[in-house]
């Protein structure tokens, strides 16, 4: 298992990035291309304090894995395609869908 931790600061907004593999040797193209990915979640959510996201291979399968930390939460998505950059992709559409949705909760109780 490989891990790359990376702090990613953009304008006001800090938040540091996890990436580790499971079966799967993590290049420093896989890890700038999640980190890429990742960025744009602290358009949604100023808050995200730590990302761990964890890359696997398993067969044919591969998988992506996030976990983000977030003021009052922790949101998790995962997923699954034969090309790990489209499970990447996807995996930060859920991510991003996931926080906007927390994001309009934390708005409503206010």
């Amino acid at each position: 298992m490989s891990a790359f931790g990376t702090h990613v600061t953009t304008e006001d907004v800090s938040m540091q990035i996890n990436v580790s593999g499971h079966h799967v040797e993590v290049t420093e193209s896989m890890r700038d291309y999640v980190i890429s990915k990742l960025e744009r979640l602290s358009n949604h959510h100023d808050r995200i304090t730590n990302t761990h996201v964890i890359l696997s291979v398993d067969k044919l399968e591969q998988k992506a894995e996030a976990t983000l930390h977030v003021s009052g939460k922790d949101i998790f998505a995962d997923a699954t395609d034969p090309d790990l950059y489209t499970a990447i992709d996807s995996l930060a559409d859920k991510l991003d869908r996931q926080l906007i949705k927390h994001k309009e909760k934390m708005r409503s109780h206010r």
